[in-house]
């Protein structure tokens, strides 16, 4: 843990944000508006590109070619400590920035998570076997430097398999391999050699779902649990498909009794200190659960907006307190909560199209559903004619409902998945 002073009057706090995302922004603004706060910014983005009310509230800000190098982000945080005061936090929410902050930290001497603690969760190998040696149970899985390697496990675990870099974010750069073929493609496409090894895995039959977590000063303080319809693997196969999560209002029930006990186990194993984290994990079709991967820093997809609404908290503000000031005030789960992720079909196709690129030509079942769950409805962002297809898993758009009974949410969530419908054309 590197540790630095913290100054007795106004905190110097840089936030590093390599682009002006959507989210980024969102967390960098609840940082900007902590009190007793000084915030500096970071990113590869033109300072002109910021919204103006972010541009007001920092007080320092230093362009890099590469956000993600940690010599670059010393330089920058010595100029913006030269110009600002001492920097006695650094703060990011990308997974790809969680060694290089770590490597800063140590460097300059920056209290909070070191370069040691982060590789524990971005490289998933060695994850997983952190995990194991504390009888966690994860995925069987190998780390492969060469294709021969890589074949000779999978004959070991048999198909369908899960096939990966070691420090891939979530479910992006991940391939399901349910043949040789397919396997030998991934192969063909990665080369796998040492020092560039791939992941292999036991595919995990069953539900999956995530625990999303506060640590403060090594004490589990907080957690939630949210359900995935389909599993973000098979959404990644399939660009087409919409899908949803839900986070139940009572999540104490004997159904959750291992992850309560599994998730903050996995979390002091891994040494997480303080922070907010994401968890995949599995209930198997045996009734026993899984660890799939963990990540430190906040869950995407909408995820920090589904606990703001189910908790009536703003989690973007509580996780700028954390990693500031320290402090969390755990609430009470007030609501279930669902996400709908409105993805695009192309019109050529009437089970969906993998084609990238296009652009939204039509969006189906609005008003009937603003009819029917308006009162439901507490957020959402809708594809536009014309729009650009997403890159995302998140899709075009999505809706957030909220009510007290988890069943209303399930039932409005399902019709939304099977009425709303985003048609996608050429361009």
């Amino acid at each position: 843990m590197a540790v630095a002073a913290i100054a007795a009057a106004q905190m110097h706090v840089v936030f590093v944000m390599p682009f002006a995302m959507a989210s980024s922004l969102r967390f960098a603004r609840a940082v900007a508006e902590l009190p007793e706060v000084e915030v500096s910014l970071i990113s590869q983005t033109e300072r002109s590109a910021l919204p103006a009310e972010l541009a007001k509230r920092i007080a320092g800000f230093e362009r890099v070619a590469d956000a993600l190098a940690p010599d670059r982000l010393v330089g920058a945080v010595r100029r913006l400590a030269q110009q600002h005061g001492e920097v006695v936090r650094l703060v990011g929410i990308l997974e790809q920035l969680q060694e290089p902050l770590g490597k800063v930290r140590e460097e300059l001497q920056i209290r909070g998570m070191d370069s040691r603690e982060a590789a524990n969760f971005r490289d998933k190998a060695r994850m997983k076997e952190v995990l194991r040696a504390h009888g966690i149970d994860t995925a069987k899985h190998r780390l492969c430097a060469t294709a021969r390697e890589a074949e000779e496990f999978a004959r070991t675990i048999g198909y369908p398999l899960v096939a990966k870099p070691p420090a891939g974010a979530g479910a992006k750069s991940t391939s399901r391999c349910t043949t040789a073929a397919e396997l030998g493609r991934f192969l063909a496409a990665t080369r796998p050699r040492p020092g560039q090894e791939v992941l292999i895995e036991e595919f995990v039959k069953g539900r999956e779902y995530s625990f999303d977590s506060i640590t403060l000063h090594g004490m589990h303080v907080f957690h939630s649990v949210s359900s995935y319809h389909p599993t973000p693997l098979t959404v990644m196969d399939n660009p087409w498909i919409q899908w949803c999560v839900v986070l139940p209002r009572d999540i104490s029930g004997p159904e959750y009794a291992d992850i309560h006990r599994f998730g903050p186990a996995a979390l002091s194993a891994l040494g997480m200190y303080t922070g907010m984290t994401h968890m995949e994990w599995f209930r198997r079709e045996d009734g026993s659960i899984a660890i799939g991967e963990v990540a430190a820093r906040p869950p995407g997809a909408q995820f920090v907006s589904l606990m703001s609404h189910a908790y009536d908290r703003d989690m973007y503000s509580a996780f700028a307190e954390l990693m500031v000031h320290e402090r969390f005030d755990p609430p009470a789960r007030r609501y279930a909560v669902g996400a709908v992720y409105l993805r695009g079909q192309s019109v050529r196709e009437s089970g969906g199209s993998s084609e990238a690129g296009g652009r939204v030509t039509a969006v189906h079942g609005v008003e009937e559903i603003r009819r029917e769950f308006g009162p439901l409805i507490v957020e959402s962002r809708l594809p536009e004619v014309g729009q650009v297809r997403s890159s995302s898993y998140e899709g075009e758009g999505f809706v957030i409902v909220r009510h007290p009974d988890t069943a209303v949410v399930h039932a409005a969530a399902d019709r939304i998945l099977n009425r709303m419908r985003v048609e996608i054309g050429s361009e």
